[in-house]
């Protein structure tokens, strides 16, 4: 009884000390110069982190059916949690990047929103690969948008071109070498499976799914 009568009374005391503490930061000023991004091209740089988070959400849609005991595709499962981890990293990148601009002093609660998925099911394996390629050639083109608003901005003088250099760099080698890469794996995988399936039905499907694995 005693220790707890001496504990609560010093946790009076040093609440009562910290409560009358103040700390305050001064505003400092920095120079904005070094933020040049242009509006519109920030505006495409978010856009295109949206559409990553719902190419993530469509892919896990996908790992989650096939995962099912069901279904029973582990192979087809697994590739698209992968899928979706990929294009998780691919938003978390960009919003680094937009990080490393100075760009998210604000409007950061609003930058990503849960997306709404319409699509659950998949009859085939073939008609998920065929999503999946759909899928990668729409982010494939908006990623080729955000590149062609962010090099044609033009300064507000109307005197020259604001072509953000460095990022547009950054998308054409980095990201669209590995949209093109990924688009090629998918269609190849497409391919194979459906000649498989032309010669050995669902069998093939099943043996297919084992190679995903390997």
């Amino acid at each position: 009884m005693k220790l707890f009568v001496e504990t609560f009374t010093l946790a009076l005391i040093f609440g009562t000390a910290f409560a009358n503490l103040q700390c305050t930061v001064p505003a400092v000023d920095i120079p904005e110069r070094w933020i040049d991004m242009t509006e519109k091209c920030i505006n495409a740089v978010r856009n295109q982190i949206q559409r990553e988070v719902f190419a993530s959400f469509q892919y896990l849609a996908m790992a989650a059916h096939f995962a099912q005991d069901t279904v029973n595709r582990p192979g087809f499962a697994e590739h698209y949690f992968k899928a979706a981890r990929e294009e998780r990293q691919h938003a978390t990148v960009l919003i680094d990047y937009l990080t490393m601009r100075g760009q998210l002093t604000n409007e950061v609660t609003d930058l990503i929103k849960i997306p709404t998925i319409e699509k659950f099911e998949w009859k085939t394996a073939v008609e998920s690969l065929t999503d999946a390629l759909e899928l990668e050639t729409n982010v494939t083109e908006s990623i080729k948008a955000v590149i062609g608003v962010c090099e044609a901005e033009k300064k507000k003088d109307s005197k020259g071109s604001n072509n953000d250099y460095h990022l547009v760099d950054y998308l054409t080698g980095v990201y669209l070498e590995e949209q093109y890469k990924g688009e090629r794996e998918l269609a190849g995988k497409l391919s194979t499976l459906k000649k498989m399936m032309t010669h050995h039905g669902e069998i093939g499907e099943f043996l297919f799914d084992k190679t995903l694995l390997e």
